[in-house]
């Protein structure tokens, strides 16, 4: 029986997972808060070498697949940059393939989540799709005829076109559509205007008031805004739309509403929520592992 391990580092959690390809059963799965430590990047390398030789209780593990956030380059095996890691231009690959016993492959966390929702979530079917997850940042996943698109880790960047309003983004430019339509920029856009402290966007989403509405309504009208350039310039036939917000408050069909009006000529893609929750990066960070053992086992 062959089993992959998968691992996908965030900015706060790390998850880790043992799939059974085929049927992609998971065997077992581990969390645990991020590393940290004086250099960031070998700590997070210790970290995973640490969770996958814990999960080999499982079983022997043949090929594993490690993916973080950031801007990643693929090819090179580096993590460019990322800012909730405090790591830039890290041989992350390199790091793994001297604490690991078996072949490892190194992807971006969003990459790999929409292949995950690609060959087993709301986007099968479709040869041109954007995954879309947002929470504290916005990114997009192109796959274009199946594949993704990545230009070296800086493809994707969603987050960060200029939808139009004076808001700073973390970044440093203004306009950003993060700055107001990001989980993040919800909850704390509401509680600047109304001085009330939320826990989170989804309870600003399922509130009634003037300032929630205002807000909510500034986030869709970027969102669409934003989605309304990934549509003129990619034309995927879906996107895929992650992250909690849109379980809650109808977000996604005000959003598909105001894009939809806002096309003159363009393809109207079809709306869809992910299907794979928190899994998609450890599925996709799985198939990537799978590849490595290709044609012996099929991913």
């Amino acid at each position: 029986m062959t089993l992959l391990a998968a691992v996908d580092v965030g900015g706060t959690t790390v998850k880790a997972a043992v799939y059974e390809p085929g049927r992609w059963t998971k065997r077992a799965e581990l969390r645990r808060p991020t590393a940290r430590g004086a250099d960031p990047a070998k700590a997070v390398a210790d970290q995973v070498g640490t969770l996958i030789a814990q999960l080999e209780q499982a079983g022997p593990i043949a090929a594993a697949g490690v993916v973080v956030p950031g801007v990643v380059d693929e090819a090179a095996g580096i993590a460019r940059f990322a800012a909730n890691l405090g790591w830039r231009d890290a041989p992350v690959r390199d790091l793994l393939a001297e604490r690991l016993p078996m072949p490892v492959a190194f992807g971006h966390d969003v990459t790999t989540g929409g292949l995950a929702e690609h060959r087993f979530g709301a986007a099968r079917g479709f040869a041109d799709a954007a995954f879309v997850p947002v929470g504290t940042g916005i990114a997009a996943a192109l796959l274009l005829g199946g594949r993704p698109h990545r230009a070296a880790g800086h493809a994707g960047e969603l987050g960060h076109v200029d939808v139009g309003h004076s808001h700073r983004c973390g970044c440093g430019a203004t306009g950003c559509l993060e700055a107001v339509a990001s989980a993040g920029a919800i909850a704390r856009h509401y509680t600047e205007r109304s001085g009330r402290a939320v826990a989170g966007a989804r309870e600003v989403l399922e509130a009634d008031d003037d300032v929630a509405h205002e807000v909510v309504e500034e986030a869709v009208t970027a969102l669409a805004a934003g989605l309304r350039l990934l549509v003129t310039l990619i034309a995927p036939e879906v996107v895929v739309l992650g992250g909690g917000l849109f379980e809650a408050g109808g977000l996604l069909e005000r959003v598909d509403q105001r894009l939809a009006e806002s096309l003159i000529f363009q393809r109207r893609p079809v709306l869809r929520r992910a299907e794979l929750g928190d899994e998609a990066g450890c599925l996709g960070a799985g198939l990537l592992a799978a590849e490595l053992l290709e044609p012996a086992v099929a991913p």
